[in-house]
């Protein structure tokens, strides 16, 4: 299991993982397509400091999916809750509450450190999280908002992110994306199903401006074209077959 036990930490308004503005570009891969894109970006990206981690993102959702069903249906503003850690978490570890909103192709994220069980007791209702703040109050309105909330999905993926020396342009690259519906707990395991074919990966591109030229012709000479991927979204759609065909059977 890869870990990222030093994951940065966000509680304040002036730190900029704690609140992220930008445009995201989503491309599905293959393990060639990979390896290309990869001889490109070697020396004018550089990987970040964390190296590959294991990443899972715990998304919440009504019980009767409003969350992800709105999504799918691709409206000019939709919102998503999720928890997440990097790594296997445990019951003290730090984990990150994460309000994800996108409206009209610009992503904006508000995030605060908490635990696992501080993020339940929140969930269940609890007055506020800890450190109070805007970002804060931004997800307490958002789970007033939507009512009762509940784990719906677990997504995981191992991550390799570059970035730009001294620009804003970021790049990762998650492999052996896979999910799970049972065990909804960030402290069970890092197993799941298979969201893609074997090898496959999700490339996305995080940038304030537009793509480098340098880019751009890479991604064409490699064939890699942008579409639209929603790691939840692909494993409630994976969950609504399952439940077709047991219901046919």
């Amino acid at each position: 299991m890869l870990m990222n036990p030093t994951a940065p930490t966000t509680t304040s308004l002036e730190n900029p993982i704690a609140v992220m503005q930008r445009f995201e570009l989503k491309y599905i891969m293959s393990p060639a397509q990979t390896s290309l894109l990869k001889r490109a970006i070697a020396g004018r990206l550089e990987p970040d400091m964390f190296g590959l981690t294991s990443i899972a993102s715990l998304y919440y959702d009504t019980p009767d999916d409003r969350l992800i069903r709105a999504s799918l249906e691709k409206p000019l503003f939709k919102e998503k809750l999720r928890l997440r850690a990097y790594g296997l978490a445990s019951e003290h570890s730090p984990v990150y509450l994460e309000l994800k909103r996108k409206a009209e192709g610009i992503v904006y994220k508000r995030r605060v450190q908490t635990t696992v069980p501080q993020a339940a007791d929140f969930l269940a209702g609890a007055d506020s999280l800890s450190p109070a703040g805007q970002i804060s109050r931004e997800i307490s309105c958002f789970r007033d908002f939507y009512g009762k909330l509940q784990p719906a999905c677990l997504i995981i993926y191992d991550r390799t992110a570059y970035v730009e020396p001294g620009g804003d342009l970021r790049l990762t690259i998650d492999g052996n994306p896979r999910y799970r519906t049972d065990h909804l707990t960030l402290t069970h395991s890092m197993e799941g199903i298979s969201l893609l074919p074997p090898g496959c990966s999700i490339l996305e591109i995080k940038v304030q401006n537009a793509l480098p030229l340098w880019l751009t012709r890479a991604l064409n000479d490699a064939r890699i074209y942008k579409t639209s991927f929603s790691k939840y979204g692909e494993a409630y759609r994976l969950e609504l077959k399952k439940r077709a065909l047991r219901s046919a059977s």
